[in-house]
């Protein structure tokens, strides 16, 4: 785990904040253009026009991250298990600090959403096909966020609980042991718990990464068969919904916030009615 990548006369460059960045550069400037030269409404100019509309999914993708993270610390904060010294109680007492970007991190869901609604608009003022849009740009988002959540592992945000005693067998990427408790002293950026040092957990993020990976391949492969435009975004966020749902289970980080006596996570709260809205948009395409 490298929480920092390197410093620069005092100041530094966080190796998370950096493979996020990398992520969507790769995602919106190399993949998104190349699956709308094949895929798109019209291959020819939708190219050129998904930079200025990825600029717009790029300001939703923060806007939405940012706020949905101020939204969950403060309900932590007034209805759940945060104190006062949280960062849900600084929210209230200063609005303008959640979008301070030194203090916490993003929703992943929060800017999903922010990244759609952005980009939404973006495309009906370029003019670039709505469904062929989400289409393409979902499989691409996908691919970028299996490079950012190695910034996850890298910090230590997300990850996974206590993995059981009778499965402390299992290698990476299944689990993972967490650095020593000197090592954790030393790296203040760390996202780590302290009692965590030397447990082994449940590789989450990594799982996350794969995840993403994944969908972005079985997204490529719907996207070969031409299904009518807005299918393969709706088939993509149905299985989003429901691997990240699983995933959730094993989650151990006290930042995701937990719901309804522990029993569900705020992601699993989202990914329930995700998964119902987009099952019912696709049943009445079928019909």
């Amino acid at each position: 785990m490298h929480p920092v990548l390197f410093e620069i006369g005092g100041f530094t460059i966080g190796t998370f904040g950096t493979l996020v960045a990398l992520g969507f550069l790769i995602a919106a400037q190399w993949v998104w253009p190349r699956l709308l030269a094949v895929h798109g409404a019209d291959p020819e100019r939708d190219p050129a026009r998904s930079a200025a509309v990825a600029l717009w999914v790029l300001v939703g993708l923060l806007v939405g991250g940012r706020l949905a993270f101020a939204v969950v610390e403060i309900a932590r904060y007034r209805y759940g298990d945060a104190g006062p010294e949280s960062l849900g109680a600084a929210f209230l007492a200063s609005p303008l600090s959640a979008f301070d970007p030194r203090g916490g991190g993003m929703v992943m869901y929060g800017g999903l959403f922010g990244a759609l609604a952005a980009g939404w608009l973006a495309c009906t003022r370029y003019r670039l096909s709505i469904g062929r849009a989400l289409d393409t740009g979902l499989v691409a988002g996908f691919v970028g966020q299996s490079i950012g959540r190695v910034g996850c592992l890298m910090v230590g945000d997300d990850h996974g609980s206590k993995v059981p005693d009778w499965l402390d067998w299992l290698p990476f990427p299944f689990a993972y042991r967490v650095p020593s408790e000197a090592w954790l002293a030393e790296t203040p950026k760390s996202l780590f718990e302290r009692d965590l040092a030397g447990e082994l957990v449940w590789a989450t993020q990594t799982w996350m990464s794969i995840n993403a990976l994944v969908l972005a391949w079985i997204g490529a492969r719907m996207l070969a068969k031409r299904p009518a435009p807005g299918t393969v975004a709706l088939r993509l966020l149905l299985l989003y919904g429901v691997t990240r749902f699983v995933i959730e289970v094993f989650r151990g980080d006290a930042v995701r916030g937990v719901w309804l006596g522990g029993w569900l996570s705020t992601s699993q709260l989202v990914s329930i009615p995700l998964v119902v809205v987009a099952a019912i948009l696709l049943a009445r395409r079928a019909r």
